[in-house]
């Protein structure tokens, strides 16, 4: 059944976040966070650990909240007696946990409920996101792996880790997700969800074929489109796979991404997931030729100025009406 004609609100929400700090080197990224979250027109407050000063300033968390930041405080000032966990869990639309270590995710696994995040996090029934960020050899400890696993089979939304530089140097599976992603997650999580039940097949970027080991024929497609609407798919519910050509863009979160180079490869990996889509949006700047037989060593200029004999590449779009007649079918044209 294709999607309702009926068009969406899709428009940005202005969303309460409430974002939990735990003590670990990526907090001082959470200065960041609050600000691209501020500059979208939501409102944050900062909730830290006992650990996470040492690594953030909460009073420049204030300064860019505009409100003070929690602690140990359970109580609001004033003598009222309300328990200021409870009021912010009620507040908040949404809990991010950034950085979320290995400590803060044993604990909230057990539901242990020792400081004010914790304590608030367990009052909270809204969507929770977190982020986990801490050395290769923790995230590859398999009871860290089980923390994780429940705290998603409770609703949790996992963001990361990734493969990048870590605090000790070295490059490895551990470092959190930049600012941007955790940000666009934020927004994600909050949006309706219209296409829940949808698959989306999105591609994006350009193709490139091999004229010899080193040379291709390509073009100018930075990918970027076919990137957004990947994303905006994921946001709103959809089941989003994304065949991107080589382009150094980030994963949109909540999209499974499948790289390529050749319009032959793209073809494959098209009709491979097309059959399970339901709407498929082909934004991805094919190459209309690639070199018949590719040269097997690099040519060499000495050699004088190649001939190069070039066949059309297939007409993927074309080709999904017999693999997805009932799919609906976007395509792009420059």
């Amino acid at each position: 059944k294709r999607p309702s004609s009926k068009r969406s609100s899709t428009s940005r929400r202005r969303v309460k976040v409430l974002l939990g700090v735990s003590g670990g080197i990526a907090a001082i990224t959470a200065p960041e966070i609050v600000r691209r979250l501020r500059e979208r027109g939501h409102e944050v407050r900062c909730a830290l650990t006992r650990n996470a000063p040492a690594f953030v300033s909460p009073l420049a968390l204030e300064v860019l909240t505009g409100s003070p930041v929690m602690r140990e405080e359970y109580l609001e000032a004033g003598g009222s007696g309300s328990e200021l966990h409870i009021d912010i869990a009620r507040w908040a639309d949404l809990l991010c946990l950034a950085p979320a270590t290995c400590n803060l995710l044993a604990r909230l696994r057990l539901g242990l409920a020792d400081d004010f995040l914790t304590t608030t996090v367990l009052a909270f029934e809204g969507q929770v996101v977190f982020a986990p960020a801490m050395s290769t050899e923790m995230w590859s400890k398999r009871v860290v792996r089980e923390h994780v696993s429940q705290l998603e089979q409770r609703g949790f939304a996992r963001i990361g880790p990734v493969v990048g530089r870590l605090a000790n140097g070295e490059i490895g599976e551990g470092r959190m997700a930049e600012p941007e992603v955790i940000v666009a997650a934020i927004e994600a999580a909050s949006r309706p969800q219209d296409l829940a039940r949808h698959t989306v097949l999105v591609t994006a970027g350009p193709t490139r074929e091999p004229i010899d080991p080193v040379r291709f024929l390509s073009n100018r497609s930075t990918g970027k489109m076919g990137f957004s609407i990947a994303a905006a798919a994921a946001a709103r519910g959809a089941k989003t796979f994304l065949v991107a050509g080589p382009v150094d863009l980030p994963t949109p979160a909540g999209v499974e991404r499948l790289d390529i180079e050749t319009a032959l490869e793209l073809e494959a990996r098209v009709q491979e997931l097309a059959s399970r889509a339901d709407i498929i949006i082909m934004t991805a700047a094919v190459a209309d030729f690639r070199p018949r037989v590719p040269a097997l060593g690099k040519l060499k200029k000495g050699e004088g100025v190649p001939e190069i004999d070039l066949e059309r590449n297939p007409d993927i779009l074309m080709g999904l009406a017999k693999v997805a007649p009932h799919a609906l079918r976007v395509g792009f044209a420059a």
